[in-house]
């Protein structure tokens, strides 16, 4: 198996598997329900968002360094900031599926042409 194609298999699977758990959580319990910002889990709830923010943001820096068009940068930010791992996974397959096959993955690192 090609290094594209393990790459191109994580992110689907990490986008299936975002969408089945982000469902599966959104049924049992709606978002507007959560109380995970109160209580004796409070510190962590905080953490766990800190550090997952900061990793979309670390994310996004990838983006602004491959995309050239501002509006595409923000709306890949507004993805990212409200699906999270599910955007995040999404940008890496239409990543991968503009990129040339016979081109080096390292090249997925350079701003896209327009």
């Amino acid at each position: 198996m090609t290094s594209r194609r393990i790459l191109q298999v994580l992110f689907s699977l990490i986008l299936l598997g975002m969408v089945l758990v982000t469902g599966w959580a959104s049924v049992r319990q709606p978002v507007w329900q959560w109380g995970g910002l109160h209580g004796p889990d409070a510190p962590w709830t905080w953490a766990t968002l800190a550090d997952a923010y900061a990793g979309f943001l670390t994310f996004f820096v990838f983006v602004v360094a491959r995309e050239r068009r501002l509006g595409v940068c923000m709306a890949w930010l507004i993805g990212i900031l409200l699906l999270g791992n599910m955007a995040m996974s999404l940008y890496m397959l239409l990543a991968l599926a503009r990129h040339p096959a016979n081109a080096p993955l390292s090249a997925l690192l350079t701003p896209v042409r327009s």
